[in-house]
């Protein structure tokens, strides 16, 4: 689950192709959409332990479970918000949508994990064209005059999703059912088919906007690149601990190599998914380097926590939904007031700040894990990680576009959107390992993250060092892109007065 900074692709040029009187079904639509990719991005991680108890899957399969959809949709996305420009967006979104629903019955039926796997890449696949189109699509329908309000209704209708979708799902999971995870990707069917319905009966098609030849090469390089680098961190099939060196080294160097391609090509592509005279600014490659050490911290923790809780706590799946709903219920209500302040104090202070706060809500966590509270404990160091974010979100945002040209404003949104699914992608990654070697050296009795019959004593404070080592090293990284907040993050308004 990532909150992510920014929209994704250019607000698409207006056409006055839709009749006033068809727009709302672009906004439905639009909001459908984005509400299949959140339910599905914070419940898996809740729904983890029911899988493995389901399909009988290993650490290392669940981190692909999510992984394959990551490294799809962050390799990809770029260059599915293209597609829309060249394609036509109508047709674009509902390709991309009819493609995440197909692999989404898959993912219901599947039979064992490398089934789950391969459709959970397909959903990827499906989000990465899916997810940059219900926003463009929704600027390309509007005038200027009704667009802040239409794109208002869709970011609250995203967040209310967002908030609510993992305490039903985890109302869902509480059945008891171990199957009863399927709904959660049997659901997208009635609802990607309500989109579908309104956008292809009841929307005209818009033409293509650009005719300029999409970065498949660059696609190709970013995804191969990315899958080393992950499976090189992930360790071999089955194993518990750390991947050893060999591992890492085997698969971590071509990793690197197809990624000092990848920016070799980007760099002489006349039309790139990643232009890299973006990072030329120091403002721009800081603020994606706050974005990437904080949205690697954020998923590990969201990924991890869920799973420490449920199989090491014994907490029903219903009451972990609920840890979700202090960062979505903070962004939603505080975006907005620190989005205005950005102008006054520039996006250092409120960066900084948030990254700091965010920081000390891990170590709280890590500090007081083995106490076993969480209505005293973990859901209050939640909400101070909440209230960080909510601090970080849209001062961020503004750092990135304030970056960058006007005309490369699309572009910059773009990448960081991508860098923070990147970075969820590398974390989910990197940190199973280390929760294992954690729990294996604390003398767990199975594998962290197992489900139980019956939880153990031995079992649960092995889960809690493996999640404490997990939050220490979130918190560090937190305090790092703190530090980085602070001295490369422009301190004052750009233009030196306050609005």
């Amino acid at each position: 689950m990532a909150f992510t900074v920014s929209a994704g692709p250019p607000p698409a040029q207006y056409q006055d192709y839709c009749p006033k009187n068809r727009r709302r079904f672009v906004l439905i639509a639009a909001i459908l959409a984005s509400a299949m990719g959140f339910i599905d991005g914070s419940v898996v991680s809740i729904a983890v332990p029911a899988i493995r108890q389901s399909l009988d899957a290993s650490l290392t399969q669940i981190q692909w479970i999510n992984n394959a959809y990551m490294l799809a949709l962050s390799a990809l996305i770029l260059v599915g918000g293209a597609a829309g420009d060249r394609y036509g967006l109508k047709r674009v979104f509902s390709g991309g949508i009819l493609f995440f629903v197909v692999a989404s019955i898959v993912c219901a039926f599947a039979v064992d994990p490398p089934m789950l796997i391969a459709a959970r890449a397909a959903q990827g696949i499906g989000a990465a064209i899916m997810v940059p189109g219900s926003l463009a699509i929704i600027s390309k329908t509007y005038p200027k005059e009704d667009r802040a309000r239409a794109i208002g209704i869709w970011a609250a209708s995203s967040a209310l999703m967002t908030a609510v979708g993992p305490v039903l799902g985890g109302a869902f999971l509480s059945v008891g059912n171990p199957e009863i995870w399927r709904l959660i990707f049997a659901i997208n069917l009635p609802i990607g088919a309500v989109a579908l319905y309104l956008l292809i009966m009841r929307v005209p098609a818009d033409a293509p906007v650009s005719d300029a030849p999409l970065d498949r090469s660059g696609a190709v390089l970013a995804t191969l690149a990315l899958g080393l680098v992950a499976w090189a961190l992930t360790g071999p099939e089955g194993e518990e601990g750390l991947p050893d060196l060999s591992h890492i080294l085997f698969y971590g160097i071509p990793g690197l190599a197809a990624l000092a391609f990848f920016l070799w090509v980007e760099k002489r592509a006349s039309h790139p998914m990643m232009p890299l005279r973006l990072f030329a600014s120091r403002e721009f490659s800081a603020a994606n380097a706050v974005t990437f050490l904080l949205y690697f911290a954020l998923s590990a923790v969201l990924f991890y926590l869920p799973m420490a809780l449920i199989t090491g706590w014994g907490v029903s799946e219903v009451q972990v939904g609920l840890v979700f709903l202090p960062i979505t219920v903070a962004i939603a209500a505080g975006s907005s007031t620190f989005g205005r302040l950005v102008s006054r104090t520039g996006p250092a202070p409120l960066i900084g700040g948030g990254c700091a706060l965010v920081a000390l809500s891990y170590g709280a966590l890590a500090f007081g894990f083995e106490w076993h509270r969480f209505w005293w404990h973990v859901f209050p160091s939640m909400c101070v990680m909440g209230l960080g974010m909510a601090m970080v979100v849209a001062p961020l945002s503004a750092s990135v576009m304030g970056a960058a040209s006007t005309d490369d404003s699309g572009a910059a949104s773009g990448i960081n959107n991508a860098i923070s699914r990147m970075a969820g992608l590398v974390a989910v990654a990197a940190m199973g390992g280390i929760a294992s070697a954690a729990y294996l050296q604390a003398g767990g009795p199975d594998g962290f993250g197992q489900p139980l019959e019956a939880v153990e004593a031995g079992h649960r404070l092995a889960t809690d060092a493996a999640f404490v080592a997990i939050a220490w090293i979130t918190a560090g990284l937190s305090a790092l892109s703190s530090a980085i907040a602070f001295a490369y993050l422009p301190g004052r308004p750009a233009s030196g007065n306050a609005i």
